[in-house]
């Protein structure tokens, strides 16, 4: 506990820090020229999750973030992945 109060208060250099890069969804959605209903149903994200992330709501979080990364890079092969 005394670790984590000297991080908190910037004493402390000793604690990992993960970043997760999140892609912007929104115009990763628009690149591939998809509207929301299209892309949730595509990639089996909820369309509520997904109005969510776009509209600033909610944050996709570690796994969601890998899985929109691998979308952004790997779409069509995503995308086929998922109807086979």
């Amino acid at each position: 506990m005394n670790q984590a109060v000297a991080h908190a208060k910037g004493q402390s250099k000793a604690a990992r820090v993960h970043v997760v890069e999140v892609p912007d969804v929104p115009s990763l959605r628009k690149r591939l020229k998809m509207p929301q209903q299209a892309f949730s149903s595509s990639y089996r994200i909820p369309l509520a999750t997904l109005k969510g992330w776009e509209q600033g709501r909610r944050q996709p979080d570690a796994t969601a973030a890998a899985y929109l990364s691998v979308i952004e890079k790997l779409s069509a092969e995503t995308r086929a992945a998922l109807e086979s």
